[in-house]
Parts: structure tokens; C-alpha cells; sequence
């Protein structure tokens, strides 16, 4: 009976392995388990006789074992089988005598007593390492075994399990690895010889990659090491190639919508607010804006990827493509992901535009228009106002949270969606703004502050077009950082409290930030109210995240006599704004507060960040919050203490943090050092990536090389009617898990 990719298990390996498949691995057709791909390889040597066994070979032998024996390094005592599991954490040698019943050859494995359970005298197994001589015994060098069921003693199965190349597979203890080769090789031998191939055979020649039927046996079953490279590099071709044509597809759906254009108009508002600018905008501002005007200009809808370091001037940019729209009658609403920085952006435009935001007051511009503002704790005449500004298009700009995402929300005219750090919202959300424009798609531009590797934009946001900020306006100072070891050199802490009086003393300002507020340490909590976790690696640490309230307490003390107060999210909003008016307006000397001051605020004065515990939040975040100083002239420093030891793994996160202000380098850093669901952003809901092989993070070049293939087959065939078998595998990845997550970005 011959296979092909859709086959059910069961007609192959029989009911009950076939179900043991489909409830351990999720896996139930034959190719579900034949790209369920090995995660590396036991590389044995070749399967050799006895007697033909050379010094300096690496090779594979069949015997059986014919003495065993294990002791204690440091102690000398010799181990029984009964006490085997006294000895699992201590220095152990444990000696196999192996036979073929002609010659013997010995085996010496290190810090495995256990398997003097397991290979007890009489049991056969395969036994493979670099063959050596001491004292006119034969010997192996670095060890490995596998017992041989007797089963498994056929000489099909022996060959198998004897290969120079092992598969070792993502397995289960109810589905181990050996099961699953088993299986593999049954499928494999019964396979179509031609079976559908998602890679046009065009590409396959252009691109110089494997077919798909020899690419499986290669990887599966491989002989050589360039077997496996090439096996590998056609999968993790066909895996770019299947992700990027959905991309391409969803371009070409974009491309087809319709958007009412919003040329730039002469003599308006935003030609107003150019005029009135006190700063030049950098060559970097007004390139990346000439794209976004262009854009707007088409009659299709823009879908615009925005990233920028903190401080950048991405702001500037949202902000003259939505007076472009406001200047063609139109309305634009940025969407902000908090309540807090829905506030601070209202704050920020309001105090940008000046009198050319106060539309029918008393002193407004002649060319003027009106912020609105729609959170969830505005106040019911308050909300009113807003939402009636909004729906009579009165308010050229509405900001808001996903308050504005509610069905009674309305817009005159929305002509252009703003959305403000893109990770933390949906295409759904997405819609539901876009829902809200009529007949006609609003162009949609999108913000972030973190940056995004190539690969990875090209991979997650690949139906965006991106663009990037990456000087810094001028009059920003440079920022050093500082990693400090609080447990490790107390003293270096004390005279990091200092430093922070010594910046006082100089009429500066300072920030220290702390991982929580003020809960009971059993339930401690973040800004959002979410429970912190406190462990680093699965092991509890010492202590729970410190406190703003800990640390006030604490500073009130070593800095008495300097001007302090507290800001956290938890803090009514009045509160709230009164404690930044007073630090901004340069009342307060030391603002202890959460990462509520990660986004939007903004005190040139600010020269000082001490970050408590920093080890407790992502690298990404630690960026973003030294961006809040060195914003003036002033150089700024940010002290980033901890109690790790240095040498360990998130020791070297803060190192690498102090090393550079690169935030592309250090997005690259972080992101080496997650999983790919963690990149892909599925590991979040507790799902797998479908990218078995390929790194979004490693392989540009296949990437890129994919998009093109994938863009040339979708600008002439957008349906992929004539390639079959590329739209089945794109009609599957569309209900995997990764596409789930694609879906919602």
C-alpha cells in the first residue's frame, strides 16, 4: 500500500500506535509525522565487526554484555545494583566488558551508575565511540550505548539503529524516540515515489534545493552530514516560502481595497505646524514622512510599520500624517494600549499643537482643529462630549484606548487609524476601527518603540510596509549605563546613592525605578496588576521584587534632605498628574515610581536612572526606560543594580545592556535568547510555532530569497491556482498556530 502526505497513521502503523500519535504529538496523517523533523543527530560511526575494529576509528559494534561494574571516584566503593540510586549525584565510573563471544572490548562511562541496572551481563546492545588501546586492551573512548530489545535482534533492525547518523526526535516518555524512528522508516518505505511538492520545481533548480521526497529521506535517515544540511535547508526554504506567500496574499488583498486619498494640501494645518516647529526634523523624520504622504496620497489603503528608538521622533511623524488627513476633511484616531499613555499622547499632541488644537475656543488658530480624548474612567458627561465629537467630527483627532473599539463609537469621516506600540494589539481591533470608515478602509499606520530585527519584521509584519527612524534629534546627550552589583560589591551601590546626590547637587533630576508597588510579597504585583513572578529560570530566588514603597522607605533615609515622591499606576489619576507636573516642572528631585514612566514623559533636566532589580525586567524594557534621561543637554546616566552574581545568564543581559544604546543590537540580543514561539509570540498562549526549522532570527538570506519567489508567484497568480500543492500548504499554516498569532498582529 503507498502513501502519500494525507494518509491517516492508522492505515500504516496500525490503531493503537496511530492513537498513541494523535494524543501525545497531535499528530495523525503521514506528513504530519514525517515534518515532524528530527531535533539533532547521534552521530555513532560505522557498524563494524570485532576483528576489523582499527585504533582511532569512530564506530558502532554489536555485543553483549559480559561483565559490568561500577564504584565511587572519590571513595573507591564499589556499587551494588540495590544502591545504584545513592550514587546518581557523585563522582561514579561504571566498566562494561563487552563480547562477541571471540573478542572482547571494554567501555568506561562516567557519572552514569544506573547503568549498571541496565546492562547486565548477557544483554545485547550497541556500544559506539573512538576506538583506543590501553594496555593491549581495546577500548572506547567517550561511550555511548543502547540496549537491543530481543525484539529488536533482526538484522533490518540492528542496521537501523546502527546507522552513522541517529535521529534523536522531540519525544514523550509515552512516545519516545525510538518509537517514532520506528514508525518514520515504515512510512518512509512506503511512500509515493512522486508525491506533491509545495516548491515549484523552477525554484527548486533556481535555488539549488532538494526535492521533497528526497529531502525526507535525507533528513530522516541521513548518511552524511551534507545530507542533512541539505534536507534542513530545503525545509526551512519551503517553511519562509509558505509564510511569505501569505504575506504576499495579504498584501495583494490590501493592495485591491479601497481608501479615500489624503494628498497634502498647501497652506493648511499641517503646513501651519511646520512653520511653527522649534526644532529642524531630522533627515530621518522628514524621509520616512515623505513616504507616509505618499501613501496617504493613494486610493488604496496605507498599512505602515513605524518603528523608532525611544525618543526618535515618532510622534512628530504620527502627528503630520494625521493634520495631512485632518487638512482633507477627514478624522484620524490613535489607539493607545493603556489608559496612561492614551492620557500622555492626548498631553503630547495637545501641547504640540499649542492654539492650533483649540478649534472654536477662544485664541485658537485660524486653521485649528480638536483633540478628543475616550478612555474607560472618563465620566459620563465626559464621555458623551467624546463620543459626540467624534461622530460629528468635531474632533479632527480622537485618542483613545479600546474604548474606542465599542460599537457606539462613531466617526464622521475616520480617514487614518494610529496605533501605538503594535505588539499589544490585534487585526481584530484593527477591523473593528476600520469598520467605522464606511465603504472605505482608513489607512493605518502603526507605532512601535521596539525595535525589530529585519527577519523578523519580514516575517511577523511582512503585509506592513516598514519604515525606520534611526537618528536621534538633535540636543539629545549620549547616555552611559552601569551595571551594579549590590550583593556582590555593597559599596558600589552607596556610592550609586551618591552619584544621585551629587546630581542633584548639580540642579538635575533623578529617576529610580522599581519592578513593583507596594503589594503584600505573596500576591506582588505589576503596573498593570498582573502577578509577578518571582523566579528566574524555574528556581525561586531569594527574595520578591522590591518595592516603590520599600525603596522610598529606604531612601528617605539615606537621601533625607532631597525632595522625593512616589508615582505608580495605581494612583488616581489626578494624583498621578499633579507628581509629574512637579517633577516636569523641576519640584521634586527624586521620582521613585514604576515603569508607569516608560512611555511618553519626558524631563529634559532628568539626568539619573537607577533601576532596581534590574535583572527582573526584559531587555527591550530596560532600553526603554533609560531612554527617559539624557532627553536635554545634560549627559545622562542609568544605573542598572542587582543581587546576581556576575557569570550568570541574566548578569549577562544587564552587561549587554551597558554595552551598547543600540537598540536594534540589543533587540537582536534578546531575541537570540528566547525560543522562536517566544519571537513569533506563541509561546504566550501556550502554543507551538509551526516553524520547526526555520530561525526568523538566523536565516535572512532564505527569508528574503523566499519572499521574492513567494511576491512573483502572488503578483500573477494571487489565488496560487496553478500550484496546487503551494496552496495546500498555505491552506494549512492558515490554521496552525503560527498564522494564528499573524492573524493578531
Amino acid at each position: 500500500m503507498k502513501a502519500d502526505m494525507d494518509r491517516k497513521l492508522r492505515d500504516f502503523l496500525g490503531a493503537k500506535t496511530a492513537k498513541t500519535f494523535s494524543e501525545v504529538l497531535a499528530i495523525e496523517t503521514v506528513g504530519e509525522l514525517l515534518r515532524h523533523y528530527p531535533r539533532r543527530y547521534l552521530k555513532k560511526g560505522e557498524l563494524t565487526p570485532f576483528d576489523e575494529l582499527e585504533v582511532g576509528d569512530q564506530a558502532t559494534v554489536n555485543g553483549r554484555v559480559k561483565k559490568v561494574s561500577a564504584r565511587a571516584l572519590d571513595t573507591k566503593i564499589e556499587i551494588r545494583p540495590d544502591e545504584v540510586h545513592k550514587f546518581r549525584k557523585k563522582r561514579t565510573i561504571t566498566k562494561v566488558v563487552v563480547t562477541d563471544g571471540r573478542n572482547d572490548l571494554e567501555a568506561a562511562f562516567f557519572n552514569q551508575p544506573w547503568l549498571l541496572t541496565k546492562l547486565t551481563p548477557g544483554t545485547s546492545a550497541l556500544f559506539w565511540g573512538e576506538v583506543t588501546m590501553f594496555r593491549d586492551i581495546m577500548q572506547l573512548k567517550n561511550p555511548g550505548t543502547e540496549v537491543l530489545d530481543e525484539e529488536d535482534l533482526t538484522e533490518a533492525e540492528i542496521e537501523r539503529r546502527a546507522r552513522p547518523y541517529r535521529p534523536l526526535y522531540p519525544a514523550t516518555s509515552k512516545l519516545p524516540t525510538a518509537t517514532i524512528e520506528r514508525s518514520v522508516k515504515i512510512v518512509l518505505d512506503s511512500l509515493d515515489e512522486r508525491i506533491d511538492d509545495p516548491i515549484p520545481e523552477l525554484v527548486q533548480r533556481n535555488e539549488k534545493l532538494l526535492g521533497l521526497r528526497d529531502a525526507l529521506q535525507k533528513v530522516h535517515l541521513p548518511d552524511t552530514e551534507k545530507d542533512i544540511h541539505d534536507a534542513q535547508q530545503r525545509f526551512r526554504f519551503e517553511e519562509a516560502l509558505v509564510m511569505q506567500t501569505i504575506l504576499a496574499q495579504r498584501r495583494a488583498v490590501t493592495d485591491a481595497l479601497n481608501a479615500v486619498p489624503r494628498p497634502r494640501v498647501a497652506g493648511g494645518l499641517l503646513d501651519e505646524f511646520d512653520q511653527r516647529l522649534p526644532f529642524e526634523l531630522t533627515e530621518g523624520q522628514t524621509e520616512v514622512g515623505e513616504e507616509v504622504f505618499a501613501d496617504l496620497a493613494r486610493p488604496h489603503p496605507m498599512h505602515r510599520l513605524l518603528q523608532g528608538e525611544v525618543g526618535s521622533g515618532k510622534t512628530v511623524v504620527a502627528l503630520r500624517a494625521m493634520l495631512s488627513v485632518v487638512d482633507n476633511g477627514g478624522q484620524a484616531a490613535l489607539l493607545a494600549p493603556t489608559e496612561v499613555l492614551a492620557v500622555q499622547h492626548h498631553k503630547t499632541l495637545t501641547k504640540m499643537l499649542g492654539d492650533l488644537a483649540e478649534q472654536g475656543m477662544l485664541g485658537g488658530a485660524e486653521h485649528a482643529t480638536k483633540i478628543g480624548l475616550l478612555t474607560g474612567s472618563l465620566n459620563a458627561a465626559g464621555r458623551r462630549t467624546a463620543m459626540l465629537d467624534a461622530a460629528s467630527g468635531a474632533a479632527g483627532i480622537v485618542v483613545g484606548t479600546h474604548a474606542l473599539l465599542e460599537d457606539k463609537v462613531q466617526f464622521a469621516d475616520l480617514g487614518l487609524v494610529v496605533v501605538d506600540e503594535q505588539h499589544r494589539f490585534g487585526v481584530e481591533q484593527r477591523a473593528a476601527l476600520s469598520a467605522k470608515s464606511g465603504a472605505n478602509t482608513p489607512h493605518v499606520l502603526v507605532m512601535t518603540a521596539t525595535p525589530i530585527p529585519r527577519t523578523v519584521a519580514m516575517t511577523v509584519f511582512g503585509d506592513l510596509a516598514v519604515s525606520t527612524l534611526t537618528q536621534l534629534p538633535a540636543g539629545r546627550s549620549p547616555i552611559q549605563s552601569s551595571v551594579v552589583p549590590a550583593k556582590e560589591k555593597p559599596e558600589w551601590l552607596q556610592r550609586a546613592w551618591t552619584r544621585v546626590r551629587e546630581e542633584v547637587g548639580k540642579g538635575h533630576q533623578v529617576y529610580v525605578v522599581c519592578p513593583r508597588i507596594g503589594d503584600d510579597v505573596k500576591n506582588a504585583k505589576d503596573e498593570e496588576g498582573e502577578l509577578l513572578e518571582a523566579d528566574e529560570g524555574g528556581k525561586k530566588q531569594a527574595r520578591p521584587p522590591i518595592s516603590v514603597m520599600q525603596v522610598a522607605e529606604a531612601l528617605a533615609e539615606i537621601l533625607h534632605g532631597l525632595r522625593m515622591e512616589v508615582l505608580h499606576g495605581r494612583l488616581p489619576a489626578d494624583e498621578k498628574d499633579a507628581v509629574m507636573s512637579r517633577f516636569a516642572a523641576g519640584e521634586v528631585d527624586v521620582l521613585i515610581a514604576t515603569t508607569v514612566i516608560e512611555v511618553g514623559v519626558d524631563v529634559p533636566n532628568a539626568s539619573t536612572m537607577v533601576i532596581m532589580d534590574a535583572d527582573r525586567f526584559g531587555i527591550s524594557q530596560l532600553h526603554q526606560l533609560r531612554g527617559r534621561v539624557g532627553r536635554g543637554k545634560v549627559p545622562g546616566l542609568c544605573l542598572l543594580v542587582t543581587d546576581l552574581w556576575a557569570g550568570s545568564k541574566s548578569y549577562g543581559r544587564l552587561d549587554a545592556v551597558a554595552s551598547t544604546t543600540d537598540g536594534f543590537e540589543l533587540s537582536r540580543i534578546d531575541l537570540e535568547t528566547r525560543r522562536e514561539g517566544d519571537v513569533l509570540g506563541v509561546a504566550q498562549s501556550g502554543r507551538r510555532s509551526s516553524l520547526k526549522l526555520l530561525s526568523v532570527l538566523r536565516d535572512e538570506d532564505i527569508i528574503f530569497a523566499a519572499r521574492h519567489v513567494a511576491q512573483s508567484i502572488v503578483s500573477v497568480d494571487t489565488d496560487l491556482t496553478d500550484y496546487p500543492a503551494l496552496r495546500s500548504s498555505v491552506r494549512t499554516a492558515l490554521e496552525s498556530e503560527t498564522t494564528e498569532y499573524l492573524e493578531k498582529t
